[in-house]
């Protein structure tokens, strides 16, 4: 069995106007993530992950900001279209750990409905994915509710 590792980590800031899609879920807020996309940090993050497992390149060398056929695109198809390239070269998601961090909303009680989305596009079983936050305590952008980050690893193998 051949077995990869990838990480990824993707930031957005936050506005107000926008709606703020973490983990293919609309969370309820006062701001939203900017992006080119619907700027889902999450799932830009675990894009990345899947993609460097691999040496596919990143997020942007697949869905370039500067083209307009990925303006407002909903982020849960660029993770669909990411896993079509993975599985194409015969690997299969083992398990995803990720973090988000950023001061606001709190994200607990909207994890296992991230889960269950990430899992249903990843075809994946939703104990295989791992999703955790964390404050920054107030220090840096993060803290001052400027932006958000998040962070993810995943673990790929053979067929």
């Amino acid at each position: 069995m051949n077995i990869r590792i990838g990480s990824g980590i993707d930031f957005h800031q936050l506005v107000e106007g926008r709606d703020l899609w973490i983990g293919g879920i609309k969370i309820p807020h006062t701001k939203g993530a900017l992006g080119h996309s619907d700027a889902d940090v999450l799932l830009h993050a675990i894009c990345d992950a899947l993609l460097g497992a691999l040496s596919l390149g990143d997020i942007g060398t697949h869905f370039p900001d500067n083209d307009n056929a990925y303006k407002n695109i909903d982020s849960k198809i660029l993770l669909k279209r990411t896993y079509d390239l993975i599985t194409e070269k015969g690997y299969y998601i083992i398990n995803i750990d990720s973090s988000l961090c950023l001061e606001a909303p709190k994200i607990k009680p909207h994890v296992q409905a991230m889960q269950t989305c990430i899992a249903e596009i990843l075809n994946i079983a939703v104990d295989a994915i791992s999703i955790k936050a964390t404050t920054t305590e107030k220090m840096g952008f993060v803290g001052r509710e400027e932006g958000l980050v998040a962070y993810a690893t995943c673990l790929l193998a053979t067929k």
